[in-house]
């Protein structure tokens, strides 16, 4: 049935507003009858669809931090074994020193290899704790490096993701040498794409160019790229960059004051591989 528009009283489109989205082809259908000048006042007001929130790319790739992986704590308790009462102080000032060289190195452009930067921040952090550093004791807190294992829930969550054609690989400070033996020290071999280390940059994380080299390696996108990170500053540098951006926080630690968050966050790789299946 057509509507007689000539016979009518001025009718606006708020009449036929109720139509939208419920019957949207009979709104259509009156329209076509109705005078130009009608017509042309109920398309302009008729509202907009709403907007459907992108989807989120599909993971195709996730690039490890090598901590997630390796379980870090034997050295901290190798140096407690060398300096009771003093491992915890020790490991510290090292690692703290460690990451601020490797920062310093990338801003003054002096840029050396994650081996010696560690080497350098232990040397540092001994003679700040008056510790007796020898060259043996020195030598058995770097080469701890060589001997990591994995953390309990690494090799169940490694084989889950690549049965879901996930493709891993690891995007790491550590040079290649440690990257390496870790892989081996821990039973991972073949489970891994890549071993990607920061060295072939010549710079470190948070510095951009080190996050490219995960997408030109997969030859990916960076937004299916997801980066598994260790660290609160590793995840929100990663996060700058454009991954989709999953903080492993085994050390349950806050996040960092960065204005930025991680995508998603959990204590352990099962809650890794929760939030890959679900941009899968």
């Amino acid at each position: 049935m057509s509507l007689r528009w000539d016979v009518l009283p001025p009718i606006t489109c708020e009449v036929f507003m109720p139509t939208l989205p419920s019957n949207r082809r009979r709104f259509l259908q009156l329209l076509t009858s109705a005078p130009l000048g009608v017509a042309a006042s109920c398309v302009a007001a008729a509202p907009e669809a709403p907007a459907r929130p992108p989807a989120r790319a599909r993971v195709r790739a996730i690039a490890f931090d090598a901590f997630p992986i390796f379980d870090p704590r034997p050295i901290g308790a190798l140096a407690e074994e060398l300096f009771p009462g003093q491992g915890a102080s020790l490991m510290d000032a090292w690692r703290t020193r460690q990451f601020e060289y490797t920062w310093l190195r990338v801003a003054s452009q002096r840029y050396a290899d994650f081996w010696q930067v560690t080497a350098d921040a232990l040397s540092f952090a001994a003679t700040r704790l008056g510790l007796d550093l020898d060259a043996r004791t020195r030598t058995r807190l770097l080469e701890a490096h060589l001997e990591l294992r994995a953390w309990p829930d690494v090799l169940p969550a490694l084989r889950s993701l690549r049965g879901a054609g996930v493709r891993l690989v690891f995007l790491s400070n550590f040079t290649p040498r440690m990257l390496d033996a870790a892989i081996t020290s821990a039973g991972l071999g073949g489970l891994f794409e890549r071993a990607i280390s920061t060295d072939e940059a010549r710079t470190y994380k948070p510095d951009p160019r080190a996050y490219r080299l995960a997408v030109d390696a997969l030859e990916l996108p960076r937004e299916a790229i997801v980066f598994a990170a260790f660290a609160g500053w590793d995840a929100a540098g990663a996060k700058w960059f454009g991954y989709p951006t999953f903080w492993v926080n085994r050390m349950k630690q806050p996040a960092e004051m960065l204005d930025v968050l991680p995508d998603g966050i959990g204590a352990g790789l099962s809650e890794l591989v929760t939030f890959a299946a679900a941009g899968a």
